[in-house]
Parts: C-alpha cells; sequence; structure tokens
C-alpha cells in the first residue's frame, strides 16, 4: 500500500517534467509619338504594392507570465505548490511566447496524498502580408492546440467540448494518461482572445493508492486558470 520515500521522490520528479502604372507616350512637336524611356517600361512593368495589412488586436504579452495567475487561485489549484510563485519556462522571445509551470503535493493526510499541477502558456500572433492577420493566423495556431492536447503524453479517452465564457472562442480537452503506474486527469483550455492563444493544462493524481480527483474538478481548474490568463493579456495591453 505504502511506497517507500525514493519511490515518491521519484514519481514526483517525472510528474514535473511538463510543452508562423502604365506609362504612355505622348506627341512631338513634328507630330510623331516619342517612344517611351527605358525608365517608364521599367515602371510600367514593375508589380503593385501589396496593401498596407491592420495591425493584430494585441501588441505584446503579459510582462510578467508567472503572475498572470493569481496567488489565490495558485493555492486552490495546486496545494503546497513547491514553488508558489511559479517557474517561467525558457523561450526565445518573451513577447511572442511564454509559459510558467507550478506543481506541488499535498500530503497533509498521508492516506490521500494528491499531486497537481498547472502550466499556463501564451501564443502572440502577428500581422504579416504573406501569412495573413494576427488573427486568422491564431485561430489555426488554436486548432492545432486542440489537436495536440488530444494525444499529448500517450494520452487516452479524449473529449473536446467548447469553453463558454473564455476569450473570443475556447475548446476544453478532457484526457487520462498513466505515469509509473499512477493514473492523471487531465483538462486543456485553448483559447483565444484576439491575436493571442492562450493554452492552461491542469492535471492531478491521487498518490499511493489515494482517490483520483474527479474530472469535473480539473476541468473547472482549468477554465478558472484560462480565464484569469485571458484577462490578463487584455490589462497588459491596455
Amino acid at each position: 500500500m505504502h511506497r517507500t520515500a525514493p519511490r515518491l521522490a521519484r514519481l514526483l520528479a517525472c510528474a514535473a517534467v511538463p510543452v508562423m502604372l502604365v506609362a504612355t507616350g505622348c506627341s512631338d512637336d513634328d507630330g510623331g509619338a516619342k517612344k517611351a524611356s527605358p525608365s517608364a517600361s521599367h515602371s510600367a512593368s514593375a508589380p503593385s504594392s501589396s496593401p498596407s495589412m491592420k495591425a493584430a488586436t494585441f501588441a505584446k504579452l503579459p510582462p510578467e507570465v508567472c503572475k498572470t495567475i493569481g496567488e489565490k487561485t495558485i493555492d486552490k489549484l495546486v496545494p503546497k505548490a513547491k514553488k508558489k510563485e511559479g517557474e517561467a519556462l525558457p523561450t526565445s522571445d518573451a513577447n511572442d511566447s511564454a509559459s510558467c509551470f507550478w506543481n506541488g503535493l499535498n500530503d497533509e493526510d498521508v492516506k490521500d496524498l494528491q499531486f497537481r499541477s498547472l502550466t499556463v502558456s501564451f501564443k502572440r500572433l502577428s500581422s504579416d502580408p504573406t501569412l495573413g492577420s494576427g488573427e486568422k493566423r491564431a485561430e489555426k495556431f488554436a486548432e492545432q492546440q486542440v489537436t495536440k492536447a488530444t494525444t499529448a503524453d500517450g494520452a487516452k479517452d479524449a473529449k473536446t467540448d467548447k469553453a463558454d465564457g473564455i476569450g473570443e472562442s475556447a475548446s476544453l480537452v478532457a484526457t487520462d494518461t498513466k505515469k509509473d503506474d499512477d493514473d492523471y486527469r487531465n483538462a486543456t483550455v485553448v483559447a483565444r482572445t484576439g491575436n493571442v492563444v492562450v493554452t492552461v493544462k491542469y492535471s492531478g493524481a491521487g498518490f499511493q493508492g489515494a482517490k483520483n480527483p474527479a474530472a469535473d474538478e480539473i476541468a473547472k481548474g482549468a477554465q478558472d486558470a484560462a480565464k484569469e490568463a485571458v484577462a490578463a493579456v487584455a490589462a497588459a495591453n491596455k
């Protein structure tokens, strides 16, 4: 029934790994038509310039990704988080993508060891004449994220539904995964607000024989975190 301390430590270590002119001729004094100059001919064959594209809705992401989720929410979703302030994940450009991760084991009741992890990620898509508007690019990226969530980490029994009241559109993907003989319940919310896509993954598991969290509990936690993350995008661009 009970695992050794090294076994539990290894479980936590594994669980912590979490992630687009026309030129015309004119007459001379003798009534003959003048030939168009080479420069004029070149201008006539030059393509017209591309029309300017409207700038995307949001110009930047929240400056501190780990502060997009409030402390009270972290206390509720990840009790006894190892780093309550969160851990910002590496990124090549923090203004285009950013992620933060929390995890922790609530061991107040040794007979009910409950593990939770939360990852919040942002992706900003700018408008590009060759690729499309930031909003259209964000729509496509969101679709890719939803598809990815249905199979991530060997997920099974994936169920996808709409998540109302989060950004301009949002999807909720519920899955089950297994690591080191422990079953995890996962919920991923992919929400689009303007040209930014917010992806929130919330997972939970009962260790050493403890009962797993209910799927509804995990789904609600992911949606609550997603609402805060979406609001943080708007706040950062005021």
